[in-house]
């Protein structure tokens, strides 16, 4: 199947085989009945599993040319189930650009039951490889990075793992399949926030991963099973109907993302704009390579690089929402210093980019000319 079916169709039965229903039912269900024990069609307990999570969790495998999908309540509960795979003393290697959650958990949680980890530039791939030792046993990338919408070579960095046994983990989550899929360059494990682009509509948090060693599977199942940080089969439908129309969102989120990017640069109270599809855009050629399309989030700084020029220009919003998250059919604005980055120390945070007057925007799928009339007035 082309990727537009498998939105529709991939990993999916036709039809219910209860009652012929077109769309997966909600098994809104604890328990299953056994003919004896031991004996019965598939499922038990629906932490273990559940019909309509299952149905989503092949939705979500098939997109990412993945062999096995998991589905969790939230985004940070499918990376716990990640770092769950290693123990005390073990060391990972991951970008400094990285989403403050994701940061939170590793040196607030994670840090303190002894593994260790390493916060690199890896603008190139090639600086990995100075910090690699017998105790490293993961790789975690986000590309696009949050906010800084760095570019980074997964072909380049799945070629290091390999060749230190390592495992390649990416966030995938503001590329969605529809512009990249990891596996196919290398990675072995594929994050997403499916609260994001996968459900679409800003009515649902969960997290997903992808992976197609069976081996590896069965540890992450296991780990899913036993710590339980799985989503509902309510929220599950919610994906599972979000995902049927990925491709047509992300199609317009692209498009409107190029004009929005556009405009920006061209503003003169404007300082910087951070999008891949610029030729200036730090590893451009990388995105135009491994990319299919360069996305709807954008980041941007003012001229008065000020907290309060940020500020003011967020409260004139009027069709950009200021609210946290990204991902939805509607256009989100956000402030990183102090909304999705706060967890991060300032002058951390700051080495990156993400000063006090950048702004995130997540570009929906309304009119362009509303949405880029909205920003005229808004920074003034």
């Amino acid at each position: 199947m082309k990727f537009n079916t498998k939105t529709i169709h991939g990993g999916q039965e036709n039809t219910d085989p209860a009652y012929g229903s077109v769309m997966p039912p909600i098994y809104q269900t604890s328990t299953y009945s056994q003919s004896t024990p031991g004996g019965h069609k598939g499922f038990e307990y629906s932490r273990s599993g559940n019909p309509t999570r299952s149905a989503l969790e092949k939705s979500v495998a098939s997109i990412e040319n993945g062999e096995f999908g998991l589905a969790f309540g939230s985004g940070l509960a499918a990376i716990d189930a990640v770092l769950k795979l290693f123990k005390p003393g073990d060391e990972i290697i991951t970008t400094n650009d990285l989403y403050g959650g994701s940061y939170r958990l590793f040196t607030r949680i994670f840090e303190d039951l002894g593994i260790k980890f390493h916060f690199i530039g890896m603008q190139d791939a090639s600086a990995i490889e100075n910090y690699i030792n017998e105790k490293t046993k993961l790789i975690w990338i986000e590309t696009p990075t949050n906010p800084m919408m760095n570019i980074i070579d997964i072909e380049a960095v799945s070629s290091i793992a390999k060749r230190h046994d390592l495992l390649l983990a990416v966030d995938n989550t503001f590329a969605t399949p529809y512009l990249q899929q990891p596996l196919d360059l290398g990675a072995d494990i594929i994050m997403h926030s499916a609260t994001k682009y996968l459900g679409g509509h800003s009515d649902v948090v969960m997290g997903c991963l992808v992976v197609n060693d069976k081996e590896l599977a069965e540890k992450l199942y296991f780990i899913q099973k036993a710590s339980g940080a799985i989503c509902g089969p309510q929220d599950s439908f919610l994906v599972l109907r979000g995902i049927k129309t990925l491709h047509l969102r992300m199609q317009r989120h692209c498009e409107n993302g190029e004009a929005v990017a556009k405009f920006l640069k061209s503003n003169p109270k404007i300082d910087k704009v951070y999008w891949p599809g610029f030729e200036d855009h730090p590893n451009h050629n990388i995105a135009k390579r491994q990319m299919s399309g360069f996305g709807g989030m954008i980041s941007f700084s003012t001229k008065e690089n000020t907290l309060e020029s940020a500020t003011r220009l967020v409260e004139k919003l009027k069709v950009f929402t200021l609210a946290e998250s990204l991902g939805g059919v509607e256009s989100l604005a956000g402030h990183p210093a102090t909304m999705t980055h706060a967890s991060i120390p300032k002058e951390d945070r700051e080495k990156t980019g993400v000063v006090d007057s950048l702004i995130r925007l997540s570009v929906g799928v309304e009119d362009e000319e509303d949405l880029i009339l909205d920003l005229k007035q808004a920074i003034g």
